[in-house]
């Protein structure tokens, strides 16, 4: 099942939007009331990837839209986009230091 994470605005919460998702496979999960650092991996995920990629570049299509977000997380985010909070690595670097390091042990 996919995990839905959001804040508790007023258009996650109505029952339209509750309803809607339980016809699919996924499961709803929600911050807890006044405490913003819930959101806040996911929060600066979305403000990078609309400053590096979303804010200019015009998809002439929804497919190209997919398909350029799935290069940006897959292809640059991941692999070779260094994070700061993984003192300089890329996610995949540190991702693979986590198994070597646990497979030692």
């Amino acid at each position: 099942k996919l995990l839905f994470h959001s804040d508790r605005g007023v258009q996650y919460a109505c029952t339209e939007f509750r309803d809607q998702l339980r016809g699919l496979p996924v499961v709803q999960s929600m911050s807890r009331k006044g405490n913003c650092w819930d959101n806040a991996v996911a929060e600066s995920f979305f403000k990078t990837f609309k400053s590096e990629l979303v804010n200019h570049t015009d998809f002439p299509t929804r497919a190209a839209a997919r398909l350029a977000t799935f290069e940006y997380i897959e292809g640059w985010y991941n692999r070779r986009r260094r994070h700061s909070s993984l003192n300089y690595q890329t996610p995949a670097q540190q991702e693979s230091y986590f198994y070597t390091s646990q497979m030692a042990a």
